[in-house]
């Protein structure tokens, strides 16, 4: 049986710390998940937003500011891997390479629906500038499903013609008829069942791995849990989760490795 570690929406944009990250990180380091699933909006990419159009929130960005962004927060995240790679590659050992999986979502997408809009933008900006590839990651697009260890994982997963997102954890189990993670939507909502064969089944719906707060949230909808899953003893579909909370990260590393920055 295996262990997945699953991160939600991190929304990284320009002016935010992404110091827990590094502390996420470190854990992974020293937790060793067999799997990691990003489940996509790591990036927020604020500068293609069409909500925010001509307001004065606009002004400002711009997309080489959300890409660099990107690039340091994930610098931050995958540090620790990259130094224990280091070292086990020098003193000959068994190298730890996790398996990664990283699902597009729909602030990521926000590239390739400019570009649809603006064909003046093809081949001056692209997913490829994200770069996660690079970092390690087999990303797949926006809305598909990955399916690993009998557990579905996807931003999230779409209802009806319209295709729009399934907000329930019960739903999802519903209309699903199987283990699923998803993302998106803020906070966490769990959900389980079983099948005809009295395996459990599990749905989880979280969607918030990060300390800000967002601006178009009010003072109590900005209250929402936030931190990731580890998924223990996984075996088709069936699992222990376990949430983990960015203050136990902060309480966990943040003096130590605030220090050695």
């Amino acid at each position: 049986m295996r262990k997945h570690l699953v991160i939600p929406d991190c929304q990284v944009k320009p002016g935010h710390s992404v110091q827990y990250l590094r502390w996420l990180g470190q854990y992974i380091v020293d937790k060793q998940p067999d799997v990691i699933v990003c489940i996509g909006d790591f990036a927020d990419m604020p500068s293609l937003s069409s909500y925010d159009t001509g307001k004065k929130a606009f002004e400002g960005r711009t997309y080489k500011a959300d890409i660099k962004a990107v690039h340091k927060a994930m610098d931050a995240l995958t540090a620790p891997l990259v130094r224990l790679q280091n070292r086990q590659r020098k003193d000959k050992r068994k190298l730890y390479k996790p398996e990664m999986i990283l699902t597009l979502g729909n602030h990521e997408d926000r590239i390739d629906r400019a570009i649809n809009n603006d064909r003046k933008l093809e081949d001056l900006i692209s997913i490829g500038d994200l770069k996660y590839e690079e970092y390690g990651w087999t990303v797949y697009p926006f809305l598909d499903v990955v399916v690993v260890d009998g557990i579905a994982y996807s931003h999230y997963f779409a209802s009806g013609v319209m295709g729009r997102p399934i907000t329930s954890a019960r739903t999802l189990l519903t209309r699903k008829h199987m283990s699923c993670f998803a993302g998106h939507q803020q906070g966490r909502q769990i959900s389980y069942s079983s099948r005809a064969d009295g395996r459990d089944i599990t749905a989880i719906i979280a969607g918030s791995c990060y300390e800000h707060d967002e601006d178009y949230l009010s003072s109590q909808t900005n209250q929402h849990w936030r931190g990731f899953y580890m998924l223990h003893e996984v075996n088709d579909g069936s699992f222990d989760e376990m949430a983990v909370s960015i203050n136990y990260l902060k309480q966990k590393y943040g003096k130590k490795l605030d220090k050695s920055v």
